[in-house]
């Protein structure tokens, strides 16, 4: 079990690490109200961040989120591991389709709840600096505006408690998460084990690094691409306490009405491209890099 959850938060760590940059111009596409135009396109989008904040601009928010993804990944795939062997019936080596789903679900609600308040704060802490309103800023020695020193986690955490309805505020968007990441990670774990064995060479025991590299990258692209739509939906609803935001939403069911309303079906897959070029690489990572903590601490 420990060794399950070190080298599940490995594997969170590194991959979220390698895809910081395209992770914040996600969120930054998906809380974007109706009619706002600051981030339009990938490759402008990163030029934008690169303009008015510079190398670092990239890197906003992974603090948090690494922090997050470290117990969030480690909840995740130990408790995928205890699952599999709960439901594993009697004389078996391996889950048929709808038990192995029922563990990725599980799996991913566990690691959810554990973890719900730093995913928060992470959503804040990327979106807070696009907010700004930058010709109002002075400049710097190289032309970029001067971003103000912004709240960091603990009073980021501070400020939701004190004006959104206390400590349940941190749990803003906790049911669209629900419905979205259970899903998610079950067919995740899912897919990457049909592949992972469809990939694997007749005669061997597992595929090779590059084999599982893109296993990770198709279940993730194949997992995002049916849920996300809920991932949207978490986003707005862990942000519309902010002042800054145009919009603001009573509960799921408004959020979903008020989206199509005013932005139409699109809406709901705000940063889908630089979605699909993050998750590919994450996902691969991530399973690449649990698997081999796993051999190194002989689990």
């Amino acid at each position: 079990m420990v060794k399950h959850l070190v080298a599940g938060g490995m594997a969170g760590a590194v991959s979220r690490t390698v895809v910081s940059p395209l992770e914040r111009m996600k969120i930054l596409f998906q809380v974007q109200g109706p009619g706002a135009t600051n981030y339009q396109g990938v490759w402008p989008t990163l030029v934008k961040i690169w303009r008015e904040e510079g190398a670092l601009g990239y890197m906003r928010g992974n603090g948090t989120n690494v922090i997050r993804i470290v117990p969030y990944s480690a909840v995740q795939f130990a408790a995928y591991e205890q699952l599999k062997k709960l439901l594993m019936p009697a004389g078996k080596t391996e889950l048929n389709t709808q038990r192995r789903l029922m563990a990725g679900a599980g799996a991913g609600i566990a690691s959810v709840a554990a973890t719900y308040p730093l995913d928060i704060v992470r959503t804040r802490l990327s979106v807070q600096s696009g907010q700004l309103s930058l010709q109002d800023l002075p400049l710097g020695p190289k032309g970029r505006p001067v971003i103000p020193k912004l709240p960091g986690i603990w009073p980021t955490l501070l400020t939701i408690v004190r004006t959104e309805g206390g400590w349940l505020g941190l749990y803003a968007g906790l049911w669209p998460t629900l419905l979205g990441v259970a899903p998610y990670v079950a067919l995740n774990f899912q897919c990457y084990e049909v592949l992972r064995k469809y990939f694997t060479p007749e005669g061997e025991s597992a595929p090779t690094a590059v084999r599982k590299l893109a296993c990770g990258a198709l279940a993730g692209s194949i997992a995002q691409t049916i849920t996300y739509p809920l991932d949207v939906l978490r986003r707005r609803m862990q942000v519309t306490g902010m002042s800054s935001m145009q919009y603001k939403y009573r509960n799921t069911r408004h959020a979903v009405s008020e989206m199509i309303k005013n932005e139409g079906v699109a809406g709901l897959y705000k940063g889908l491209i630089p979605n699909y070029l993050k998750v590919a690489p994450a996902i691969g990572v991530s399973f690449l890099t649990y698997e081999w903590c796993k051999e190194m601490l002989g689990v």
